[in-house]
């Protein structure tokens, strides 16, 4: 199995740039978390995980290999819109998977080439796909094509895990992008440890969010 590649490079620029950040690392220490096998499959793999958690995802996932043996876009090919609802996901994600997986069987779209481009040409390229969003196209370049300064502002993990780090209440996008520039060009390698903040990693790290008023009755 893969996973995000970084080091001490990466972490001391980070730690140089951002003292939370800096106790962050050093309270987290190394994160190992798993890449995708391949481009084409990680397409697949993130259009499952949209709208639905990363256990029902998983689930999702498992079927479809147990099902096909090896994921490529000859193997999907031959399924039916039944076949891939089977596994699990909703009648529109079988649509975008069989729509993207048509496209390369038919040579329409050059996935290959995806691989060369730079952040914003591969997101422009992927979100143009049926079914993928910029958030979506982002996290394809990460855990597939392992790009490191992915810092997405549709994230809700990481911005849950800036306001628990820097003690902000929201996060709009002119505060998001200073922190863009901050990390940058080591995004990706922030967000793996915003992630690890935002899913209770520290427990004395505490969600800044206001709480939400209890609908109907006097405020408590």
């Amino acid at each position: 199995m893969r996973y995000v590649e970084y080091g001490e490079k990466e972490t001391e620029y980070l730690k140089q740039k951002d003292p939370r950040m800096a106790d962050l690392i050093e309270r987290l220490g190394h994160i190992e978390r798993p890449m995708d096998e391949d481009l084409y499959s990680s397409v697949l793999h993130h259009i499952i995980g949209q709208q639905i958690s990363s256990a029902a995802q998983k689930t999702v996932w498992a079927r479809l290999r147990q099902k096909l043996g090896e994921v490529t876009p000859e193997t999907v090919h031959a399924l039916s819109r039944e076949d891939l609802q089977s596994c699990g996901m909703t009648f529109k994600k079988a649509e975008y998977i069989l729509d993207f997986t048509d496209r390369i069987i038919r040579s329409e779209f050059d996935l290959a080439a995806v691989e060369t481009m730079s952040d914003a040409e591969a997101i422009a390229a992927l979100s143009a796909l049926k079914g993928i969003g910029v958030w979506t196209a982002e996290m394809i370049l990460l855990f597939a094509l392992g790009r490191k300064d992915i810092f997405a502002y549709d994230d809700l993990a990481v911005q849950r895990g800036l306001r628990m780090v820097y003690h902000h209440r929201k996060i709009d996008r002119k505060l998001f992008e200073k922190y863009r520039r901050r990390f940058s060009p080591y995004g990706s390698i922030a967000s793996l440890y915003l992630w690890k903040a935002a899913a209770g990693a520290l427990p004395d790290l505490k969600d800044h969010a206001p709480k939400k008023k209890p609908a109907g009755g006097k405020k408590q």
